[in-house]
């Protein structure tokens, strides 16, 4: 298994399937109809246009196990060093170790973008993703209490932060 930049070409395709499962089976995206192929452009021009990372797991054989993405935290300026993140690994995949392998990449490229804060959501009945970021270091930053509803309950989104040792000099600057 090798860390590798996914790209649209090669792997818009394993990503889409990522994320539709976990919209069909799991509370991990508070989505409830699958996105389409060809949402998957828009995805990836987001990514490249904010010089976001999509690191893949993928396998001696080629196939993506697992992909961790970040974007913008919020629009305004202000946020300019925080982002939201977020993880899926294969259903075949899981517990494997995977996850973690995937955030400290993930975790090492935000440093090297000079980010300082990194969030996540997580469904607060995700007891597996809680571990995994509680594992890396990540702090309980709060709990939005019934924040979704799917599967017929409601659903409390629980946030984590990961404060970085970056950037160096932080600077006032409008971003666009």
């Amino acid at each position: 298994m090798r860390i590798i930049q996914c790209t649209r070409e090669e792997h818009a395709a394993a990503i889409l399937y990522l994320l539709n499962d976990a919209i069909v089976n799991s509370t991990a995206l508070y989505d409830y109809k699958p996105r389409s192929a060809e949402s998957m452009g828009v995805w990836f021009d987001d990514k490249v246009a904010g010089s976001f990372p999509v690191l893949g797991a993928q396998s001696a054989t080629g196939e993506l196990l697992g992909f961790a993405t970040y974007g913008g935290f919020r629009p305004h300026s202000a946020y300019r060093y925080t982002i939201e993140h977020s993880v899926y690994v294969h259903p075949d995949h899981r517990r494997t170790g995977l996850a973690a392998t995937l955030m400290q990449a993930l975790i090492s490229e935000a440093r090297r973008q000079e980010y300082h804060v990194m969030v996540g959501g997580i469904d607060g009945r995700n007891a597996a993703s809680i571990g995994l970021h509680e594992k890396l270091g990540f702090t309980r930053a709060g709990t939005l209490h019934h924040a979704g509803f799917k599967f017929g309950r409601w659903l409390d989104l629980v946030f984590f932060q990961l404060i970085l040792d970056t950037p160096q000099t932080p600077v006032e600057s409008s971003r666009a």
